[in-house]
Formats: C-alpha cells, structure tokens, sequence
C-alpha cells in the first residue's frame, strides 16, 4: 500500500502546486491592478456589442456548421495519435474500429463540404 501511495505523490504535488501558482497569480492581480469597474466594463456584451434580441432565438445554420467541424478535426486529432501509438497492442479490432471511427468523421466532413461551411465569405 505504502508503494502504491508513493507513486501518486508526483501527481499530488503537481496538482497542490499548479492550484498553488494559481491563486498566487489570482491574489497577485487583484492587489496589483487597479479595481475600478466603470459602466461599459460592467455592461454585458455579445460580440462587441449590447444584446440586442431574445437569447433564444434561431442562430445562421453556419454557427453549427463550425461546431460540427471543430468536433470533426478535433476528435479526429484528439484519437488518432493514441490509436496510432497503440496500434500494435490493440490489434485487428481496434483497426476496424477506429475505421469506421474515421469513417463517420468522413461523413461528416463530406456533409460539411456539400453544405459549403468550408467556402469562407
């Protein structure tokens, strides 16, 4: 047990100091900066300007369209190193899966691409 609690402690250290460093820098910028909000500070905002209509109301479809490329390369990028680095141990079940992994990912790239998210304005 005493082993196995030994090898958590780079962890805990690591987390106590990043959290530590943290609020240093927090306390550190309220003490030095100068805390005086004024109006336009304290207004919300939306782009650059005050909210003007109902928050929920319908957005472009081009706002979902972005989303949907985002997750595609993402997620894309985010699971193709690891299963590249494991592909070995993981074998024939793990190729097929992650091809048809990149297979729905092509999908949707495809989707993305006849919808004309990827024609900038």
């Amino acid at each position: 047990m005493q082993a196995l609690l030994a090898e958590y402690l780079p962890i805990l250290l690591f987390l106590g100091i990043a959290v530590g460093l943290a609020l240093v820098m927090i306390l550190v910028s309220i003490i030095a900066a100068k805390q005086r909000p004024e109006a336009e500070k304290l207004s919300p905002y939306e782009c650059g300007f005050e909210p003007f209509d109902d928050s929920r109301k319908q957005f472009d479809v081009r706002f979902y369209l972005v989303a949907i490329l985002f997750i595609i390369f993402d997620l894309e990028v985010a699971f193709l190193f690891p299963w590249a680095v494991t592909l070995g141990e993981i074998g024939v079940v793990g190729f097929w899966s992650m091809m048809v992994f990149l297979g729905v990912l092509t999908v949707g790239f495809i989707y993305e691409w006849k919808k004309g998210a990827l024609e900038w304005e």
